[in-house]
């Protein structure tokens, strides 16, 4: 018999594929940023560029993400659908607030650290799955370094091919060029991101009741896709300017190896089942093209500010998720 009524769980979908859309709209930046800031194509035209890609990626990767943080992470015999809304609320209200500041924090991170903070508020630390959060852990370190090392390779890569060539013709080839390198990172993050609201849905409904097994269904992957699209087309302007400039000043051949070094890195994470920050392996990217210049190209106030945003990401949502479900168990809502 099903534990939560169809209503409710409907409900928490809904909440869930619109935390999938402010996940598009807040890393719409990511995807579009050095693109737009090397005028390539403009804003209109990235966002339905990005978009486009995010939601057919479905047709390339696998659900090992998703199974990842709907099964590998939180012990689901203590979820419950109020632990799954409040995580998404506690993530939802981490990436608003960010999104407000202007800035490019992980969605993901958001997403399973507001729903661990609900969890162990509902049962205790011991819900937590130690050895699934170890290759995320990981990778909140090595993905922004596997961006930088790849960032610096591709564009070394790319200006010794060029290095005989006229900059006119350098910069003509590579605006076509990016075009590629946007589609690829565009594959990534909707490869990757998807993936972390199709757990969080499928754990949902298994724990209502309402799938006598965890896996992904087809009508997870494909909501999921249109959601993070549709956040895409909306835009992520506040984020754009300080991922696209602020960082470092990019040229087509700069904005090709960052895009290429951190669809890569993404490409690798998906293969491996990480729910990896592709915000981190941007930036990181970025950072290592900008730094191959010299080192005062970049703007590492910028950089620092943005990891500090990273280190509070988890513990922040976290706190917000957990207060949700410990706001819902007072109101006897919860149990």
């Amino acid at each position: 018999m099903p534990a939560a009524s169809l209503l409710f769980v409907v409900f928490v979908i809904l909440v869930a594929l619109a935390f999938d859309f402010t996940n598009g709209m807040h890393d719409a930046a990511n995807s579009i940023a050095t693109i737009v800031s090397t005028q390539v194509l403009t804003p209109r035209q990235a966002v339905v560029w990005a978009a486009f890609f995010n939601f057919v990626a479905f047709l390339i990767f696998g659900t090992g993400v998703a199974h990842t943080i709907g099964a590998g992470m939180i012990d689901l015999a203590a979820v419950t659908p109020f632990v799954v809304f409040g995580g998404l609320v506690g993530a939802i209200c981490w990436n608003l607030l960010t999104w407000l500041l202007g800035l490019p924090t992980s969605s993901s991170h958001s997403l399973i650290g507001g729903y661990a903070g609900a969890a162990i508020v509902k049962a205790g630390p011991a819900v937590i799955i130690a050895h699934g959060w170890v290759k995320t852990v990981i990778f909140i370190f090595l993905a922004p370094v596997m961006g930088m090392v790849l960032g610096v390779f591709f564009i070394w890569l790319t200006v010794w091919i060029v290095r005989k060539k006229h900059p006119a013709r350098i910069n003509r080839s590579f605006r076509r060029l990016q075009l590629l390198s946007a589609c690829l990172y565009s594959l990534g993050h909707g490869g990757n991101d998807a993936q972390k609201t199709m757990g969080i849905i499928a754990s949902l409904v298994f724990s209502a009741g309402y799938m006598r097994s965890f896996h992904i269904p087809l009508w997870i992957v494909l909501s999921a896709h249109a959601a993070i699209a549709l956040g895409t087309l909306s835009g992520g302007w506040r984020i754009v300017k300080t991922m696209g400039q602020r960082i470092t000043k990019l040229r087509p051949i700069d904005g090709f190896s960052a895009e290429t070094a951190s669809a890569l890195s993404i490409f690798f994470a998906t293969h491996m089942g990480v729910p990896v920050s592709t915000t981190h392996v941007i930036t990181g990217a970025i950072s290592g093209v900008g730094a191959t210049k010299r080192m005062s190209a970049v703007h590492w106030g910028v950089t620092l500010k943005i990891v500090w945003a990273w280190i509070f990401t988890i513990p922040g949502a976290g706190l917000i998720g957990g207060g949700v479900y410990f706001v819902l168990r007072l109101l006897k809502v919860a149990a």
